[in-house]
């Protein structure tokens, strides 16, 4: 196994994850000037544009708490950014699918946590739904943090064995 990555290495996920931020804002800027607040745009049988804002975390949990949420979720976002920062900065450099799944995952806080800080809510324009089944609207940085998170438990779960097996566990 080598080395942690190189300074080249650690600042091209970092920019993978700015890249994730710039998207998420962007995406965000374009919904609130083209929607109207909670009206639906369809654009296929089950998904629509529509645009919603959330006080809470994921699945508007807390989103009625009273506005404490706010400042607990944005240091709870800080926080757990800086330590896949410096996870990210420990990595081997062979670790890229490990490294990818953190660059989405803090992309996608750091995006959520702009809003917080600024709005005081999360902008959510994204809704999937089947009949009369509505799956909670979302943005690009909670898409990052599932794609993130979905990498990182397949990495852990598959790449666990293959380098276990190289180590020759």
């Amino acid at each position: 196994m080598s080395g942690r990555m190189s300074r080249k290495q650690l600042l091209s996920w970092l920019g993978l994850a700015l890249i994730v931020i710039i998207l998420d804002q962007a995406s965000k800027q374009a919904a609130e000037s083209l929607l109207h607040y909670q009206i639906p745009v369809p654009v296929l049988p089950s998904f629509n544009w529509f645009l919603s804002y959330n006080t809470g975390a994921a699945f508007s949990f807390l989103s009625d708490a009273g506005g404490w949420q706010r400042w607990f979720f944005t240091l709870m976002a800080l926080a757990v950014s800086v330590g896949i920062t410096i996870w990210l900065s420990r990595l081997p450099a062979e670790r890229r699918w490990e490294a990818l799944s953190l660059s989405l995952i803090l992309g996608g806080a750091i995006g959520n946590v702009i809003d917080r800080i600024l709005l005081g809510h999360v902008i959510d324009f994204i809704q999937v739904f089947y009949e009369r089944w509505y799956f909670p609207t979302f943005n690009v940085a909670d898409s990052a943090i599932t794609v993130g998170v979905t990498i990182l438990i397949a990495d852990s779960l598959f790449a666990k064995h293959h380098r276990e097996n190289d180590d020759g566990g």
